[in-house]
C-alpha cells in the first residue's frame, strides 16, 4: 500500500461483521488505518460503519483522508471501487467468482492476517497443500469429500441434521463460527421452487468448555447430532501441574501431568463416552494451530463445502435466501433502487394487535 500509509494501528470493518464504531473513540485516529471489506460496496452495516469512520477521520485529519483507509472490494464494479479510484484509496480485489465465506483466503482474510503479523506464505503454503491432497477422486484418500461424504450419509441416512464443530484449542475456537456460516449459507436451499427446503444445521462449540454445557445435550438429547473436534497434537506451552496437595484425591490425581495433556485427554474421553452411547463423532488432527494449519483448515472445511453441495445438489456458491432481507432492508431505509422490494415489504400483512404482549 505504499509506505506512507500509516500502519501503528488498524481496524477492520468487514462484511456481516460488526466492529463498534465507539472504539474509534480509543484510537489516535491521525495514526490509524481502517480496512473497509465489502465484496458489492453495498453492504448496509459495514457501510454505515465506513460513513461514520470516515466522518470522524475527516474531522481529524482534513483532507488526508485517503491515507488512512484501505479498501477490499470486486476489482471492477461496486461503491468502494469507486470511490477508491476518484480518491486514489488503496483497493485490493476479491476475485469475482469467490462469494464472502469463501473468501477468507483472500485478501479479505490475508490482509488483516499480515497486519497481524502471521506469515502469510504459510497460510497460502497451506491451503495449497491440502486442495492437492482433495483432488483425488479415491474416497478413502480425499478427506474433504469423506468428511463431506459421511456429514451427509449421518444426515439424510440417519436423521443427524446437527453437525457439531468443536474446536480443543483456544487458538482455533473461531474456526467453529466461521464453518457455522459456511455450512448454513452454502448447503441451506430449495432445491425447487416450493420444496421444504433442506440442508444440515451446523454447530459451533468449544472443548473443554462446553463440555460443561452443550455435551450434556449432545450425550443424552435427541440423537440428531453428529460432532467433529479438532485435535492440536503440539502443545504450545508445556505447562506442568504442580504436585500440591497430593492427599486431597480431587486434586493429587493432577500433579505432574501438563495442561496440553489434560485438554487433550478430556477431549478423547468426550468423544470416547460419545460412541460408549451411540453418538456419531469423528476427529480431525492437526499438528499444530499456527499459518499453515489454519490455512489447511479453512481450504479443507471449504472444498468440504463444495462436495456436500454436489451431494445434495444443490449450488453451494449462492444465497438467494439472504438477498430477500437485504432488499427489505435497503426499502426500509429509502435506497433509491428498492422500489420493487418495497411494494413486496407493503404487502405483507401487518402484525395483528390482539397478539401483542
Amino acid at each position: 500500500m505504499g509506505d506512507d500509509v500509516p500502519k501503528n494501528c488498524s481496524s477492520h470493518l468487514g462484511c456481516g461483521k460488526t466492529v463498534f464504531v465507539r472504539d474509534a473513540d480509543r484510537l489516535d485516529l491521525g495514526r490509524a488505518l481502517f480496512i473497509v471489506t465489502s465484496k458489492s460496496g453495498g453492504t448496509a452495516e459495514t457501510m454505515a460503519q465506513y460513513l461514520v469512520v470516515r466522518a470522524r477521520l475527516q474531522n481529524a485529519v482534513g483532507n488526508d483522508v485517503s491515507r488512512h483507509l484501505a479498501f477490499v472490494t470486486d476489482p471492477e464494479k461496486g461503491a468502494l471501487r469507486t470511490i477508491a479510484r476518484a480518491e486514489k484509496i488503496p483497493a485490493l480485489d476479491i476475485p469475482p467468482n469467490v462469494g464472502g465465506r469463501y473468501s477468507v483466503l483472500t485478501p479479505v482474510g490475508v490482509l488483516p492476517a499480515a497486519l497481524t503479523g502471521m506469515d502469510t506464505a504459510a497460510l497460502l503454503s497451506g491451503a495449497a497443500e491440502i486442495a492437492k491432497r482433495c483432488e483425488t477422486s479415491e474416497l478413502s484418500k480425499n478427506p474433504a469429500g469423506t468428511f463431506a461424504m459421511l456429514q451427509f450419509l449421518a444426515d439424510t441416512k440417519l436423521g443427524r441434521h446437527i453437525h457439531v464443530l468443536m474446536p480443543y484449542s483456544d487458538p482455533l475456537r473461531d474456526i467453529a463460527d466461521w464453518f457455522v456460516q459456511l455450512w448454513a449459507e452454502s448447503l441451506g436451499k430449495h432445491r425447487t421452487t416450493g420444496d421444504p427446503g433442506i440442508g444440515p444445521t451446523p454447530l459451533a462449540a468449544l472443548g473443554a468448555t462446553d463440555q460443561h454445557s452443550k455435551v450434556q445435550l449432545f450425550m443424552e438429547g435427541p440423537p440428531d447430532k453428529t460432532v467433529s473436534f479438532i485435535s492440536v497434537d503440539e502443545e504450545l506451552v508445556k505447562l506442568e501441574i504442580p504436585k500440591l496437595h497430593s492427599d486431597v484425591k480431587e486434586l493429587g490425581y493432577l500433579g505432574g501431568h501438563r495442561l496440553g495433556e489434560l485438554l487433550d485427554i478430556e477431549r478423547r474421553a468426550t468423544a470416547g463416552a460419545l460412541a460408549r452411547r451411540g453418538r456419531p463423532n469423528l476427529t480431525i488432527h492437526v499438528e499444530r494451530p499456527d499459518a499453515r494449519h489454519l490455512g489447511l483448515l479453512f481450504m479443507f472445511l471449504e472444498i468440504a463445502t463444495i462436495y456436500a453441495g454436489e451431494l445434495y445438489g444443490i449450488n453451494p456458491l449462492d444465497q438467494p435466501g439472504v438477498e430477500l432481507g437485504k432488499q427489505f432492508t435497503y426499502a426500509m431505509l429509502g435506497r433509491a433502487d428498492a422500489e420493487q422490494a418495497r411494494r413486496e415489504w407493503n404487502m405483507l400483512p401487518k402484525p395483528d394487535a390482539r397478539f401483542t404482549i
